[in-house]
């Protein structure tokens, strides 16, 4: 039962949490109308995998989306279309393409960076600068513990590409 004078989010760590990931929904969202070209979610996604695991085929980028062949296919096209992304053929494996980011794609992720970095920092630069350490050593531990293998055995929680 909730404590008199308390929310849900004060009351089960991982209702603060999920709260808080709604605010930076709404921060990450501020300016981004000001990227261009923009693009939706699954983009991206799709966009930021392609950064971590440059060279990445089609096959795996489509696992690491949770995604089906001809979906991926599709996505690339739109992306590559956008002059976002280029795919070429594998070096050496000739059935395989390596997708890759153009100098474009990059300065699309650098510029939403940018945006989420500022917007970030005004919020950051309203708090005591303890509770900004609180908040760095807490969410360095919570990335390590989302990227450790869960209790059942299963993969990671969370990649360091995605």
């Amino acid at each position: 039962m909730p404590r008199p004078g308390l929310s849900r989010a004060d009351e089960d760590p991982a209702a603060a949490l999920a709260s808080a990931a709604e605010v930076l929904a709404v921060l990450y969202a501020r300016g981004q109308d000001d990227v261009a070209p923009a693009v939706s979610p699954s983009q991206l996604r799709a966009l930021l995998a392609v950064e971590g695991a440059e060279g990445v085929n089609l096959r795996a980028l489509g696992d690491v989306l949770g995604s089906r062949p001809s979906s991926v296919t599709r996505l690339c096209d739109r992306l590559e279309a956008m002059g976002l992304l280029v795919r070429s053929p594998h070096p050496s494996r000739r059935r395989e393409v390596e997708v890759r980011l153009t100098p474009r794609g990059r300065a699309l992720l650098d510029q939403r960076r940018a945006v989420q970095v500022r917007e970030l920092s005004a919020v950051l630069g309203r708090m005591a600068p303890e509770a900004v350490d609180s908040l760095v050593a807490g969410l360095a531990a919570f990335r390590e513990a989302a990227g450790r293998p869960s209790a059942a055995g299963g993969p990671a929680a969370v990649s360091d590409s995605a």
